[in-house]
């Protein structure tokens, strides 16, 4: 029987690109985003709902989509006259904590995985 181990998706992620996407994530109001869109589900929200969930409207809604989906951390597609932001890289998101568990705690005992 082959044990086949799961795929590490970034634990080699560059530095650099680590950094750029934490920096997204380093503004209050785009990480309120960001969490309205992974709890919402694949579907996503659109602008609209999105803007009643966060409290963030207009164009800083806008602005701050602008850089979570430039980071590669949200994308945005149309459906009719809506459009829809789905905070579909959850692959990114996931990576970007296995990079910190198996990058930055590597030398730290196994993190214990029951906080409650």
């Amino acid at each position: 029987m082959k044990h086949e181990s799961p795929p590490a998706p970034l634990p080699d992620m560059a530095l650099e690109l680590a950094a750029s996407k934490f920096a997204a994530l380093g503004s209050e109001q785009r990480l309120s985003v960001l969490k309205a869109l992974v709890r919402s589900g694949p579907e996503g929200l659109s602008i609209g709902a999105l803007g009643t969930r966060t409290g963030v409207t207009g164009s800083t809604l806008t602005h701050h989509l602008r850089i979570l989906t430039q980071a590669g951390l949200v994308q945005q597609s149309r459906q009719g006259r809506s459009t829809i932001c789905a905070a579909a890289a959850y692959d990114e998101v996931r990576a970007l904590s296995e990079f910190l568990l198996t990058q930055c705690c590597a030398d730290c005992a196994a993190p214990e995985h029951d906080h409650g």
